[in-house]
């Protein structure tokens, strides 16, 4: 566990503990290959990982030092923080950017909603409200000078009950519960969420605060390279991530098999990040131009 002060706790092995909460999504892989793989190990780092259900949720326990860094982390919540004073951001690695049908937006099989303009004025359920699903999916609907629907805040496992019980029209999912809704309930696919104006923009990273890289800068850095390595794994070699999913998402080894996977970056891009600035602007979920190129940690 973090500590506010003089860095982190050593494990028995002299190995530095760090703290890491986490999604169980697709997003979060290669944290979980550093680990198992031994690449955390390989740069002296002993690391804890808490699964939240919302990278939101663990944001107190950030800010308190309880938690060191929190991957899967959605970048608009955060940049959002950062712009109001509440978290003084850093970023150690990229997590995914959007590919395709790494996330859909699903109705019923038996919906009468047949087309992505048909979405207008539609309940659409997103994990958190304004937020990389909601942004992306307006920039979606406005390329086609399409409607915006009206969002619901629905957790992503509870989503499949909610689009069961008519408590939605549609649901905005991301693997692995987008594969596993279609299977489980018949749902299909309306629209690709990972497609146009959203393809290729970066969606969560591995984030910390200023203070905690001040405080432990050669464990940050060990930290940003077992991830990176671990990236290069996911990009290269999707069988792994394939093979690590059912160990800590809720899939099985069959239906990870089937699973749209996200891109993995090996390096965070500073002008990738800066297209996403530049969406949050236009949607007026950031208020002026934030450099995302002094929040990446070296």
């Amino acid at each position: 566990m973090g500590c506010d002060t003089g860095g982190t706790p050593h494990s028995a092995d002299g190995r530095q503990q760090l703290t890491v909460a986490a999604l169980p999504l697709t997003d979060s892989a290669a944290l979980y290959l550093a680990r198992d793989r031994g690449l955390f190990a390989k740069e002296g780092l002993d690391v804890r990982i808490q699964t939240v259900q919302q990278s939101i949720q663990a944001l107190p326990a950030l800010l308190k030092g309880q938690v060191d860094v929190i991957a899967s982390a959605n970048y608009v919540t955060y940049l959002q923080a950062y712009e109001k004073g509440t978290l003084d951001l850093r970023i150690l690695a990229e997590g995914v950017r959007i590919a395709p049908h790494m996330m859909d937006v699903l109705v019923p099989g038996d919906s009468a909603l047949k087309s992505p303009a048909d979405l207008a004025g539609k309940k659409v359920a997103v994990a958190v409200l304004n937020n990389i699903q909601s942004l992306t999916l307006n920039a979606i609907l406005d390329a086609r000078h399409a409607g915006r629907p009206v969002y619901r805040q629905i957790l992503f496992p509870q989503m499949g009950p909610a689009l069961q019980r008519s408590q939605v029209d549609a649901v905005h999912a991301v693997e692995p519960f987008d594969t596993a809704i279609q299977g489980e309930l018949g749902a299909r696919v309306l629209l690709d969420a990972g497609s146009g104006p959203a393809k290729g923009l970066p969606a969560s990273g591995y984030v910390t605060t200023a203070a905690f890289v001040k405080k432990n800068p050669k464990a940050a850095a060990g930290f940003r390279r077992a991830v990176e390595a671990a990236s290069r794994l996911a990009a290269g070699d999707p069988a792994a991530v394939r093979t690590e999913l059912p160990a800590y998402a809720k899939v099985t080894a069959d239906q990870a098999k089937s699973i749209h996977l996200p891109a993995y970056p090996a390096t965070a891009d500073p002008a990738a990040l800066r297209r996403l600035v530049r969406l949050m602007r236009a949607q007026g979920l950031l208020t002026k131009d934030i450099d995302p190129a002094p929040l990446l940690v070296k």
